[in-house]
């Protein structure tokens, strides 16, 4: 934790060139003591950070500096600056995008033999949204830095939307879903909400002090209180890209010649659409409910076309 933070600094200020300790001790939680150590470790270490006391002062880095030559190899610059691109393509902040310029300009002036353009690309809009789901990314990441409280209009597996003010205290990106981590005002405790089903997302103007949690308070399986279904399904090859895309690679098998798939799946509004989608390409073998609920459902839609 104490060389994240270290790091955290070292980036902020060659975004920002200026920052007062009281700030970044709010935005690692630790106190304006602990900010002080390190910035002294790292002043020993040859980071030229200048200290100026005073309501007026704060924390500084010349505009000269650089990283040190050799302070990650041409692997780890990769890493980073794909990690950074990866999260610049969803949010848009200005000063992660002048921080990614700065180590990509860097990078450069060192002469790597492979240039850094990056290999990660991350969007998890629809195609031709226009940035409308960066939008939601960008606004919720600024309020869980700001600790303001939103007010969402939100719609769950079901379909049914509710209005509600959320606590935003942390951003999940799983299994290529976006996802927050916030204190419920409605539930009165945490929930993990799908940004992708946030239909309109506003700022109160309001603040909130933080709760403590842990990463093991956070359900990252997400269906940990809801109904699933142990699932048999046989995939045409036809309908394999789908059925990959859906259920993940892993999950599929091929046996005398036919794919299968097995594995536990949420049994909400959406299972039976999903299946469904796939027209003839996908057939349920079990569990038998599930199969009657398909029959059920195909001959509605058979029925809604008429004669």
């Amino acid at each position: 934790m104490k060389y994240e933070i270290m790091f955290g600094i070292l980036f902020t200020l060659l975004s920002r060139r200026k920052i007062s300790a009281g700030e970044l001790a709010r935005k690692y939680e630790v106190s304006v003591r602990s900010i002080y150590r390190y910035v002294d470790e790292m002043t020993v270490a040859g980071i030229p950070i200048d200290v100026t006391r005073g309501a007026a002062g704060g924390l500084s880095i010349p505009d000269s500096f650089k990283l040190p030559k050799g302070l990650f190899t041409r692997e780890e610059y990769a890493r980073t600056s794909e990690a950074m691109l990866a999260m610049l393509s969803q949010t848009r902040d200005a000063v992660l995008e002048s921080a990614y310029g700065k180590l990509t300009a860097q990078v450069k002036t060192e002469k790597f033999d492979t240039a850094l353009s990056g290999n990660i690309l991350v969007d998890s809009g629809t195609w031709g949204d226009e940035w409308k789901f960066s939008d939601k990314l960008t606004l919720v990441d600024k309020a869980i830095e700001e600790r303001e409280a939103l007010e969402i209009e939100y719609f769950d597996r079901a379909g049914e939307a509710t209005r509600r003010v959320i606590h935003p205290h942390l951003l999940i990106y799983k299994q290529n879903i976006w996802y927050v981590w916030a204190f419920c005002m409605l539930r009165g405790e945490f929930r993990t909400f799908r940004v992708g089903r946030m239909r309109t997302i506003n700022g109160t103007g309001m603040t909130f002090e933080r709760k403590p949690f842990s990463r093991e308070d956070i359900p990252l399986n997400f269906w940990r209180n809801e109904k699933v279904a142990e699932v048999k399904l046989r995939i045409a090859f036809e309908k394999l890209p789908y059925a990959e895309d859906w259920l993940g690679v892993d999950n599929i098998y091929k046996r005398d010649g036919e794919y299968f798939a097995e594995l536990v799946l949420p049994d909400d509004g959406a299972l039976v659409g999903n299946i469904l989608s796939a027209g003839s390409g996908i057939t349920v073998i079990s569990p038998p409910d599930l199969v009657e609920r398909i029959k059920k459902e195909a001959e509605k839609i058979s029925a809604s076309y008429g004669n």
